[in-house]
Parts: C-alpha cells; sequence; structure tokens
C-alpha cells in the first residue's frame, strides 16, 4: 500500500443495530485492503495494540496495529446472554423485579442493551458465581475458574494468552505485603453510552436487595464515587437518591415500590484529592509545632467516609477509573514528563487510599467505568495493555454501528470516497520535510510554521462549521439554537496560543505602568515596582469567520490547557487567580448548555485533548494538530466529540437517527465512518433539530394529571359491581387460533414454507379429545377463580383466615359475572364453547374483569381510588421540553409549541380537527402525549405494561378527556381501553383534578362530533 493511501475506505451508513438490542452486525475491515464488509452476528471483545516494527511497514498506521482478544469479556457474555434467557435464575427476586423493569420495551425512557448488559455482567458475577451458585446449562466460566480469577490467577494458562496484557484477574493485588487485594470489575464503555445512568443501576441494585434483606451483607448498603476532578465530582452528585435531580427519578431507574428501599443506602462522591494522606506534622511559620505521624488505616477511612463509615464493607465506584492503578517500576533511562510524573502520582494516590479503606472497613467489590480502562504510557505497563479485570466491553466502534454516538464524517477527495490523504494525516503532513530554520531546539516544528502548513484544512473545517451555524441562525423558533462547536486540538501550549490568536484575533498585551514621580529617596524606602497586568486586546481573527472572533464582553471562541487553568485572571481587577480559574472552569463544563455560561462557546483551542468531564453534546468539527501514536489515542480525542445531541429513534426502523462530526487529522484506522464531499452545501443531516418545549406564556394551557400506578381496591365487606355490557368484547378467532391442522412426517430438511412440499400422507389434528374432557362451566368456574385471587391477593397480609372468608363471599358474585360475560359478551364465531378455555383467550377475559369490577359503593364499599407515585404524583404540560428529527406543526391552543408528528395523517389530522375546535369554542386546550410521561397501568397476558393515550383534551366545560386515535385494531386494544376507564372512574372518585372521560377516535374527520357527543352524554362506548 502507497504511503499516501489511506488504509480504510467509508462506509455509507455506519448505523447497523438498534441501541436497546444486542448487536447483531458490525463493520469488519480487511487490514491489507482497507475495504469495509458488513459482517453477522456480534464483533468479539478485543483491543488494538501498538507492535515494534521496522523498514517499510512503519509506513501505515494498521500495520503498526495487532488485535488481541479479551477472553474474559467474551466468555462471560455468552453466559450473561443465556443467563437473562434463564430469567435471571438464582437471582433475589428484588434483582429480578428490577432487571424486567429496565428491559421493558414501553418505558418512557428506554436503556440500552449496552447499559443494561454491563450491569447484568456484575450482578452475574457477585449473585452468582461468587456465591457458588450453579446453574441448569453449563457456563462458558465455570466457578472454579471465577475462585481462580478472584485470586488472581490464570484459571487456563495455556489457552489465554495474551501478547502485551495481563492475563485476566478479578483482584487487583497490592505489591506492599498485609495488604489485601481488591475485588475489581471495569466495565469498558464508549463516551456517550450512559455510564452515569449504569452506575445508578447498580446503585439500585445493591440498595434495593438490601432493603429487602437487611441482614445481606452480599449487597453493600454503602456507596463510594471516586471521580478525577471537581467537574465530574458536581455532575455526579446525581447518584445521590435524595439529589433533587437524582438520576433515580429522571430515568426510571427504581419501581416506585422498592424507592423507599433505595432512600435507606448512602452515597458519598468524592475525587481521588480527597483520598490523599494528611500531613504528618503541623507547620506554623514554617516551624513543626506537632508531629501527628502516619494516620492508620482506621482513622484515614473514619475521616474520609464520615456517616459513610461503618464496619461492614462498602461498594466503590471508580467513574473514569483508567485513572486508578498501581504504578509499576520504570527504567532508570526512561526519562518521564512531567505530566506522565503527575499521572503516576494522581494514581498512587487513587488506589492507596482504596487500599487504606479497604484494610480499615472492607471494600466489598470496586467497579471501574472507563471508556478507555488501559495503561497509559508512563504507568510502567506496555502503552495501551487493558486492566485485567475487563469484564464487560461496548467501545466506541459498537456505540457507533448501534446509533448512540454521533458518526465521525472525512473529507474525500474525489468520487473513489476515500479521505484526503493530507487532512486525515494532517500532522504527519506539518512534520514533514521540515527547514531548519522551521524547527524549535528540540526538532518541534514552530507554531507559525504548524498554521501555514495547515491553514487550508483549518479553513476547510472552518468553511463546514460556518454552514452549520448558518443553518442554526437560519432556524425558525423553536428550532434548537445551539451554536456548533468547533475544537482544535493542539500538541503544545505554543501551538494553541498561536491558533488561539489567528482564530479568535484576541492576545494578552503587557500593559505599561506610568512612571513614579521621584521621592526623596533618603526620607521613603524604595518600593517594589508593581508587575503590570497583562490586558486582553482585540482585533481580527480568522480571515472570512467573524463569527469566531472575539469581542469585549461576547468572547465565542475559548482557549484552555492546564497551565491556563492554573494561571487564568478575569478582567475584574478584584477577583482573584482562583476565582478566574473557576470561573474559565464554569464555562468549559457548560459549553453548549442554554442560561450557562458557556452556552454562546462556538471554537475551543486545547493542548492534547479535553479533560474528563466535557460532556458537551455539541460539537461538530474537530481539527487535530498532533502526533496520533496509537488508536487508543485517536479513540480518545474522536470520543471528546461524539455525544449525540438527540436521543429519538425512527418511528420506521427503530434506529437511532444519524448525527455526525466532521474531523481533520485524526488518523483512526478502525473505526466506521462516512465521507464528505468537498464543497457544496450543507448536508441534510445537518439541519437543525426543531426544540419542542411548553411556552411560559402559554400557562394557562397547563393540563395537569395524576401519576398513576395502581388502584386501591379494599373491600370492606366484600361486594363488588361490574357494568358487564362496558366491558370489551373478546372475539374468537379460528385464523390466529386454528382448531385443526394438518401434518405430515418430515425427514431431513426443507426449504420455504411447510406447505410448499409435497409427499406423504396427512393426518388431521383437532381438539376433539379436549372438548369431551372439558365442560365449559369447569372454564367459568376456573376463571372466576383466577380473578378472586386477584381481587384479594393484596388484601389482609398476614391473614390467610379473612382472606380465605372474603374469597368465599366474592366468588359467587364473581362467578355470575364471568358467565354473564362469557354469555353476552364474548363472540364465538361458530366455534366450540370450550374453546374459551384456551389461555390466550382465558388470561384476555381475566385481564379485562379485573380492570372492570369495583367495589359496589352503593353497598357500602369504599370507591375505588388510584395509587399515586408517591414521589411524583402530579405530572404536568410545563415539564415538557426535548428535541426531535422528526415533522412538527406549530400549535395555538397547546401549552407545548409543537405537536411531533411520526405520520402525515393520523397525528396531522387529528391536532387540525383540535385546532379548529378550539377556535370555534369547543375545547379550551390539548396536549400531545410525547413525552409527556402520561400513561396507564394494564395487565395484557398477565404481564404488566402501560398504556399511553395520544391526548388530553381539556374542553370547555373543565372536563379532561383523555383521546384515543386509532387507524386500527391490535389484539392489545380492548386491554388498554378497559384499562383507561378503570383508570377514569378511580381519578374521578379521587377527584382532585376535576373530572376526566375517555374517548377513542377511529376517524379524526368525526374528531368534533364525538366531542360533541361525549358532552352531552359521557363514557360513551367507543364503538
Amino acid at each position: 500500500m502507497h504511503e499516501n493511501q489511506i488504509p480504510i475506505q467509508p462506509v455509507e451508513n455506519p448505523i447497523l443495530c438498534s441501541p436497546y438490542k444486542e448487536p447483531d452486525q458490525h463493520w469488519l475491515y480487511d487490514t491489507t485492503t482497507g475495504i469495509p464488509s458488513k459482517m453477522t452476528g456480534r464483533r468479539p471483545a478485543s483491543y488494538w495494540f501498538k507492535s515494534e516494527r521496522t523498514g517499510s511497514s512503519q509506513m501505515s498506521l494498521l500495520a503498526e496495529e495487532e488485535r488481541d482478544d479479551l477472553p474474559l469479556v467474551n466468555a462471560l457474555r455468552d453466559d450473561v446472554r443465556r443467563w437473562r434467557a434463564s430469567g435471571w435464575e438464582n437471582a433475589s427476586e428484588t434483582t429480578k423485579k428490577l432487571l424486567r423493569h429496565w428491559w421493558r420495551e414501553d418505558r418512557f425512557r428506554r436503556l440500552f442493551f449496552c447499559q443494561i448488559e454491563s450491569v447484568e455482567t456484575i450482578i452475574f458475577l457477585r449473585e452468582i458465581l461468587a456465591q457458588g451458585k450453579k446453574t441448569r446449562w453449563r457456563p462458558k466460566l465455570s466457578i472454579e475458574e471465577f475462585i481462580m480469577l478472584a485470586e488472581g490467577r490464570n484459571p487456563r494458562p495455556d489457552e489465554w494468552v495474551t501478547h502485551i496484557a495481563q492475563h485476566p484477574k478479578l483482584a487487583d493485588i497490592p505489591n506492599e505485603l498485609g495488604l489485601n487485594p481488591i475485588s475489581r470489575y471495569a466495565c469498558k464503555m464508549a463516551t456517550g453510552s450512559g455510564k452515569t445512568v449504569v452506575m445508578a443501576m447498580l446503585i439500585a441494585w445493591a440498595f434495593c436487595n438490601r432493603g429487602t434483606k437487611p441482614g445481606d451483607p452480599r449487597f453493600p448498603c454503602r456507596a463510594l464515587v471516586v471521580c478525577p476532578n471537581l467537574t465530574i465530582k458536581e455532575r455526579l452528585q446525581v447518584l445521590r437518591p435524595g439529589d433533587h435531580d437524582n438520576y433515580y427519578d429522571r430515568f426510571d431507574i427504581v419501581p416506585t415500590s422498592l424507592r423507599p428501599e433505595l432512600a435507606k443506602g448512602k452515597v458519598l462522591v468524592t475525587n481521588w484529592h480527597w483520598l490523599a494522606p494528611e500531613s504528618e506534622t503541623q507547620n506554623v511559620g514554617g516551624v513543626t509545632i506537632i508531629r501527628r505521624g502516619p494516620e492508620s488505616p482506621e482513622a484515614f477511612a473514619r475521616n474520609r467516609l464520615g456517616d459513610l463509615w461503618d464496619n461492614e464493607p462498602l461498594m466503590v465506584m471508580n467513574d473514569e477509573g483508567h485513572h486508578a492503578y498501581r504504578p509499576a517500576p520504570v527504567s532508570e533511562s526512561v526519562k518521564l514528563t512531567a505530566e506522565e510524573k503527575a499521572e503516576r502520582e494522581e494514581a498512587t494516590v487513587w488506589v492507596t487510599g482504596l487500599d487504606k479503606i479497604n484494610a480499615a472497613c472492607g471494600i466489598a467489590f470496586c467497579v471501574d467505568m472507563s471508556a478507555t480502562p488501559f495503561y497509559i504510557q508512563g504507568s510502567g505497563y506496555p502503552e495501551g495493555s487493558p486492566f485485567p479485570w475487563i469484564v464487560s466491553d461496548f467501545s466506541l466502534v459498537d456505540a457507533i454501528e448501534s446509533g448512540i454516538t454521533k458518526i465521525p464524517r472525512l473529507p474525500a477527495m474525489d468520487n473513489t470516497g476515500r479521505p484526503d490523504p493530507k487532512y486525515f494525516k494532517l500532522w504527519e503532513h506539518v512534520t514533514k520535510n521540515l527547514k531548519a530554520g522551521e524547527k524549535l531546539n528540540g526538532g518541534k516544528p514552530k507554531p507559525e510554521v504548524v498554521y501555514r502548513k495547515a491553514e487550508d484544512a483549518l479553513l476547510t473545517l472552518a468553511s463546514e462549521w460556518k454552514q452549520k451555524f448558518d443553518l442554526i441562525e437560519k432556524a425558525y423558533p423553536g428550532q434548537d439554537r445551539t451554536p456548533p462547536v468547533m475544537i482544535v486540538v493542539c500538541d503544545n501550549t505554543d501551538i494553541a496560543e498561536h491558533f488561539y490568536r489567528m482564530i479568535s484575533g484576541e492576545e494578552l498585551i503587557a500593559a505599561d505602568l506610568p512612571d513614579e514621580e521621584d521621592e526623596d529617596e533618603e526620607e521613603t524606602p524604595k518600593r517594589k515596582k508593581k508587575k503590570a497586568k497583562p490586558q486582553k486586546q482585540y482585533g481580527q481573527g480568522l480571515k472570512g469567520f467573524p463569527e469566531l472572533w472575539n469581542r469585549k464582553g461576547a468572547e465565542v471562541t475559548l482557549r484552555i490547557d492546564s497551565n491556563l487553568l492554573a494561571a487564568a485572571e478575569s478582567e475584574d481587577p478584584k477577583a482573584t487567580r482562583k476565582d478566574a480559574a473557576e470561573e474559565l472552569r464554569q464555562i468549559v463544563s457548560t459549553v453548549g448548555r442554554p442560561r450557562e455560561p458557556g452556552e454562546h462557546i462556538r471554537c475551543v483551542v486545547s493542548v492534547n485533548m479535553l479533560n474528563e468531564g466535557w460532556d458537551s453534546n455539541n460539537v461538530t468539527h474537530i481539527l487535530g494538530l498532533r502526533a496520533f501514536l496509537s488508536q487508543l489515542l485517536c479513540e480518545q480525542v474522536v470520543g471528546r466529540g461524539l455525544r449525540r445531541m438527540d436521543y429519538t429513534p425512527d418511528p420506521v426502523t427503530g434506529l437511532l437517527t444519524a448525527e455526525y462530526v466532521d474531523i481533520f487529522g485524526v488518523p483512526f484506522s478502525l473505526i466506521p465512518f462516512k465521507g464528505r464531499e468537498p464543497g457544496g452545501g450543507a448536508p441534510p443531516e445537518d439541519r437543525p433539530k426543531h426544540e419542542v418545549m411548553a411556552l411560559p406564556d402559554r400557562k394557562a394551557f397547563e393540563i395537569r394529571f395524576p401519576i398513576v400506578e395502581g388502584y386501591v381496591v379494599s373491600l370492606k365487606r366484600n361486594f363488588v359491581e361490574c357494568d358487564v355490557y362496558k366491558v370489551e368484547r373478546t372475539e374468537l378467532n379460528p385464523w390466529s387460533t386454528p382448531t385443526a391442522a394438518f401434518v405430515r412426517p418430515q425427514v431431513g430438511y426443507q426449504i420455504g414454507h411447510p406447505g410448499d412440499h409435497g409427499g406423504f400422507g396427512f393426518e388431521l389434528l383437532d381438539r376433539q379429545a379436549y372438548y369431551d374432557s372439558v365442560h365449559p362451566q369447569m372454564i367459568e368456574f376456573e376463571i372466576a377463580r383466577e380473578v378472586v385471587r386477584e381481587l384479594t391477593e393484596a388484601a389482609h397480609p398476614g391473614k390467610e383466615r379473612i382472606r380465605r372468608e372474603s374469597r368465599s363471599v366474592l366468588f359467587p358474585q364473581v362467578l355470575r359475572i364471568v358467565q354473564l360475560y362469557i354469555r353476552e359478551r364474548v363472540v364465538f364465531n361458530g366455534l366450540h364453547h370450550c374453546e374459551v378455555g384456551l389461555q390466550t383467550y382465558t388470561q384476555r377475559i381475566i385481564g379485562l374483569l379485573i380492570a372492570a369490577i369495583s367495589p359496589d359503593d352503593q353497598k357500602g364499599e369504599t370507591p375505588l381510588l388510584p395509587r399515586l407515585n408517591r414521589y411524583k404524583p402530579i405530572g404536568s404540560s410545563a415539564s415538557v421540553h426535548f428535541k426531535t428529527v422528526k415533522p412538527v406543526q406549530v400549535t395555538e391552543a397547546s401549552h407545548i409549541n409543537f405537536v411531533a408528528c411520526d405520520t402525515e395523517t393520523w397525528e396531522q389530522a387529528a391536532m387540525f380537527q383540535l385546532e379548529k375546535l378550539a377556535k370555534e369554542g369547543a375545547i379550551f386546550s390539548y396536549v400531545r402525549n410525547d413525552r409527556l410521561e402520561f400513561n396507564i397501568p394494564y395487565e395484557f397476558y398477565g404481564n404488566p405494561q402501560v398504556y399511553e393515550p395520544d391526548f388530553i383534551v381539556r374542553l370547555q366545560n373543565s372536563v379532561h378527556l383523555v383521546l384515543e386515535i386509532k387507524g386500527q385494531s391490535r389484539e392489545e386494544n380492548e386491554a388498554k381501553y378497559q384499562a383507561a376507564r378503570r383508570w377514569v372512574t378511580a381519578v374521578n372518585h379521587w377527584g382532585r383534578l376535576g373530572k376526566w372521560d375517555f374517548l377513542v377516535c377511529w376517524d379524526p374527520q368525526r374528531l368534533g362530533e364525538q366531542i360533541a357527543n361525549s358532552i352531552e352524554s359521557p363514557s360513551p362506548h367507543p364503538f
């Protein structure tokens, strides 16, 4: 391959998989041709490492990288997959309840597959393998092998042979004698895939299990979260259950029934600096006045943990855990940079602090969360080698293929789609053939030379940025107005300063102090001359791009690096350096956030790469101006710009819609990307998204609703009622549930539909034997018995005798209801009456009747009441705020500015009719149930579900109408509608949010007529 040839080619659509399911396809690059092929199945877990090559092989980046498997991860993937399919065999009931809750497809916020798999893996290790529980299937990782891994040994020394990495193990063994190892598990998750949510899920799993099993130390009730810096520490406060913006509520991590158990646990979030040892002496004026000696582990733990201190082991989570490692000795011949020395010191303080806590009270287990859990240069280990305790892996490539992150986009130089070699390996182009006068002492290029040779790349990328910026500036009111951000990643401070000055037009000029008047030197002692404070001066920046020029009070281009953060100064003369550094940190940490200090930033110039904690999602362009010696470094830099802005899946494909980031100068070789032809206008996918939100000036249109999780059925005298004629019908369908089938003997394999093949004879099978042995009355009795059991299941806990008495009174009432329902509401379609005894029909009837039967308040029973979410009992249209790529329609009679339309038919038609009715005075306001979190609980075939009606309409008479627009009939519709009527009955009995009603509309053109009828005659039948 020619040295200028790029070793990769673009793919038309890098997104292959749903983010909510296990990946079933992946792109595979041919390492000799660079041609990608679409492969079936999931990509095995692996990592790339740099090998020592000489000669011509050094010319190709791919030739310098080799792949090695992560065998422990691949074994656990298979085991966790089978464990999931078994219904999480041998897990606690609390764990199963949480996992079912997380896997629900009807969740308002669906969790990504990678998030759930990471948590399942940790739970499988702790609840199954660590407890020695066997499965009914043969696992890839046996209990005996897990024990060896937990002791730091390799259970398969002949098979698990690595090239540069340590062998797999699940113990971090201290170098000092007498210290116990720490059980460590690392979850490798790409930037933007939701690591904080995973930490919340793990805390919920531990705390909820401990709450339901108070004496079980397997589940810690205390969690210590350690992170690298103050910005992340502030952001991770959402892991505290009592935080006002906690993730447990925001992402619906914990079912309401388990929320009290979560609140019993304690979470402490801190940064690694907090683990530093205290000085052994106390000095005053440079004089030692007290020698305290070293802290004991218990004193250290008590001092650091505070309220978290206990004698019982706790759970530790290291966010950005690749900083927490035990530095290995390095040869005296190796010269470490200041940055590498600082990294080793940080790692030492971090891990030594955990060792002391482990010695004092114990660490049950430690989970490292990181996109790159690899050893870095200067660690003493081979650069890029993975932590040996990685147990789950969802890499950046996996995230791109699942649409979880933005897609890298490179400039194509011609119709082949290959990226331009110059812009691909930009630093190589900059540093190649430098003349003597173009280099600094030490061989690095001068900043002005770097700018001259990279200027065309900067201008090209800035032109693409401006196209995106102009689209945003022209956005309609209500569309996303967040400015796109371009990142320039530089090799050193001098280059960063030069590019910052050339882009922003801003520079610091030393101010001249006025000469002091001569004074009597004998009478007045000489004072130290005050140092001039540099002043900012603003001029013209990057030619043709005034949008990036800084102005006084309007600085849109920002320069950040470690030295600048430490020495930053504000224009406020009263501000201290600390104040200025904090001001800069606040700007950096809030880039792209509306109404925050960093909301107006358009360009960021940094040294090396941005620190952890940067989670801006509006990065659209990246320019790399430094050496990239490994794929790991490419991934770390590119990953900073891949966080998505919107997570709304396409309603047709179920995949997340593509978002892009344009990248120059980062020569990644194994990441799927899309080509972008030079010139032309902005691609259609770059157009601004619509921002759907409640408008404060339409407060009068606000609609509030109860968040109902279930119902309170308190039967004092055991009298019930049911209007059978309003219960949804059940229709027996011979086509979906055939009563007879022809079968034939089969030998070997056949391709195609079974009915297409001839040969052998037919034999008729039917259910005559079933009909002969089952009487219709037996079916009625069984249905009635199950309904009664459901009605009394939660009543009179611990009092079985009272419960039996209740059932004996209820049974004859329910049996009469069942008999009347089967006689009047079941459509048999000529089938045998015993067909209703098939489980598909009995479960449906049971669910419908449970939803329809209510306490008979005419005979003294307490009416059916809703059970509200105790933490958020009332929802409101005021909470709606999201971005969408769907087409939208502007509203006038709604609290929300837009209605996002999945289709061009019923939604738009219904909205048009509602707006028309509002103008005619028939309704007051309405709201589309999109991100409103309004749902109705129901059961379908015995499984709990939630139903989301389409609209809530507020009539002029103040009645709230729950409105469903339907275009086609589906199997679960009847169960939903019956549940909606039950919801209306309970909420009306409750009465605190006015009167409610329910309406199903099959034809939006007749919506006005149906609403008028509902006003005259409430609670109409939907048919």
